[in-house]
Order: structure tokens, then sequence, then C-alpha cells
């Protein structure tokens, strides 16, 4: 269901209860689509979240490329006796 924004603000009770209900309510504004809001999810629960944490730093730690840190990115600038080349 398409709905302007204008009769968004006063339907917003109504449309809020057929949002949940299932119905898709997408608003409108001059008669074009600027947003197309998405279902809230509910949150994992608990073990749910340390698994993707896991998950994340793991694939994180095997990009890491094997090159110097920004601490010591321009040593090639510099000599043995620490003054520039």
């Amino acid at each position: 269901m398409c709905v302007s924004m204008a009769d968004a603000e006063r339907q917003l009770p109504d449309l809020v209860r057929r949002a949940e209900a299932g119905e898709e309510i997408v608003p409108t504004q001059n008669n074009r689509t600027n947003t197309h809001p998405e279902p809230i999810r509910a949150a994992p629960d608990r073990r749910a979240r340390r698994s993707l944490l896991k998950e994340i730093r793991h694939s994180a730690a095997s990009r890491m490329l094997a090159e110097p840190d920004a601490a010591h990115s321009q040593d090639f600038l510099y000599g043995d006796d620490g003054l520039p080349m």
C-alpha cells in the first residue's frame, strides 16, 4: 500500500497496526517512493551475537595483510642512522 507522507502523518497509528499485521506500507512524497521501510527483526540472543562476533573477528584476521604497520610504513625513507635519505 502506498500512502503519501501527509496521509501517513494523520493515519500513523492505523498504519503501524497494519504494518504489524504484515501489510507493506510504502510512504511516498509527490507521488514518488523515497523510502522502502523494512520490518524490524528480533535481536539475536546472546549466544547468536557471540557467534556472529567470533565469525567477524575470524574473517577480519584472515584478511589482514602481512605489511608493515602504520608506525613503520615510512621506514624506507630513512637510512640506518635514522636520517632522511
